[in-house]
């Protein structure tokens, strides 16, 4: 008498991604981060004005603020696929233009325009990514292992958006110095050409659906604009903010010492523990909910921030960035984890793609603004700026505190 067939293994996410997967989306993901601290250090060497280079950083995060989200819709409408491979061709050429733009006699709004393009096509991988795994997660996975994987894959998504984060400007600092400040931008379009159309191929991307499908499963854009959503992208914003403002002010911090160049490492100090306590995030216990972990790492960056005001040397400045570094990670992973939760029917991608063009739009934005501030003030008053996105972080998280309210049970998987 033969055995039964035994029973089908359960799904995982990683038998449905395949394990090819995590390197293509990780990699694709660098441009993205090259973009903003690129851009400036393109057109500071090509125009020879700082203040020149923070306001084209700040035409990236505009690009992608108006851009980005239609980028995301237009993934939820027409397939991830023919959206990445458009947006990611355009953005190849348009970074390669920039390099050639900033150098050459041509006019400065050409130089602002190239910015702006670049930012407005620049493909959202890693909202997409993100989209991908949620609903890997909800379709395929079983109802009891959902709430501990989705917990754990937005942990790895915050931590490699922290890792590409912090390896961005090293990436750019590293070709900047051996080849020249244009190689930065040539560098991430050769990229994006590569690892952005490889990511687009990859048999996980959303299938388009048809006028019948999306009149039965997209939900109203109308349900883009709850409150609930809106105060989860002003939280981001504010993250965004504080990363552009810390790197910035931690640049004029070295600059002062004679040493700007190793900035980029200082910053990884608390972009490495940012990362480690990220993916930590999947430990936490179930009752330790959302709703309180918000203003809870809020504190604690806000801590940071805090005891940054009294860094006059580098051990000072290395203890702040090491106690902000607690806190951003697990925050990013929250804010992502309420978008989630958070998404309308059908329009995930939508809201993943809001919420990484907040996170760039308050980078490129407090970048451009600390920079300023530092060139035409002094240092001690650029370092207020990451003081001042921590207070917006925990502001919106008492918000959020309010919003949620009381009535339902609140768990990590669900709010």
């Amino acid at each position: 008498m033969q055995n039964p067939d035994p029973a089908p293994a359960a799904p995982t996410v990683i038998s449905r991604t395949g394990t090819a997967y995590f390197p293509i989306a990780l990699v694709s993901r660098l441009p993205y981060a090259m973009m903003v601290i690129g851009v400036l250090t393109l057109v500071v060497a090509a125009r020879g004005s700082i203040e020149l280079g923070g306001l084209n950083s700040a035409m990236v995060g505009l690009g992608v603020a108006f851009c980005g989200p239609l980028i995301g819709a237009a993934a939820d409408r027409f397939g991830q696929r023919p959206t990445l491979l458009i947006t990611g061709a355009l953005n190849s050429v348009v970074l390669g233009a920039l390099a050639w733009v900033a150098f050459s006699d041509l006019p400065v709004w050409t130089v602002f325009l190239g910015s702006l393009l670049a930012g407005a096509t620049a493909p959202q991988v890693s909202p997409m990514s993100r989209s991908r795994l949620v609903t890997i997660i909800k379709q395929d996975l079983p109802v009891q292992k959902r709430p501990r994987a989705l917990s754990s894959f937005l942990a790895y998504e915050s931590a490699a958006d922290e890792v590409i984060f912090v390896f961005g400007p090293v990436a750019v600092g590293l070709l900047a110095t051996t080849l020249g400040a244009w190689a930065p931008m040539v560098g991430a379009a050769i990229l994006t050409l590569i690892f952005v159309t490889a990511f687009a191929l990859h048999h996980t991307s959303a299938p388009p659906q048809s006028a019948a499908e999306r009149a039965a499963t997209l939900a109203p854009a109308s349900e883009l604009w709850r409150p609930t959503l809106l105060v989860t992208v002003l939280g981001i914003f504010a993250v965004g903010a504080f990363f552009g403002s810390m790197l910035t002010s931690l640049t004029s911090f070295m600059q002062d010492r004679g040493a700007a160049e190793q900035a980029g490492l200082y910053y990884g100090v608390m972009g490495v523990g940012s990362a480690i306590f990220a993916i930590a995030v999947a430990f936490l216990p179930a009752r330790f909910t959302l709703r309180y972990r918000w203003p809870l790492f809020a504190i604690l960056i806000l801590a940071g921030t805090v005891l940054l005001q009294t860094a006059h040397d580098i051990p000072g400045m290395l203890l702040s960035l090491a106690v902000m570094g607690i806190g951003v990670g697990p925050l990013l992973v929250t804010l992502y984890s309420f978008g989630a939760h958070r998404s309308p029917a059908g329009r995930s991608a939508t809201v993943m793609t809001m919420l990484g063009s907040g996170l760039m739009v308050g980078q490129s934005a407090a970048a451009a603004v600390t920079g300023i501030v530092a060139d035409q003030i002094g240092t001690q008053e650029a370092l207020l700026f990451p003081l001042y996105s921590a207070l917006i972080a925990l502001a919106a998280g008492l918000v959020n505190w309010a919003l949620t309210g009381n009535t339902a049970r609140h768990t990590a998987a669900a709010e």
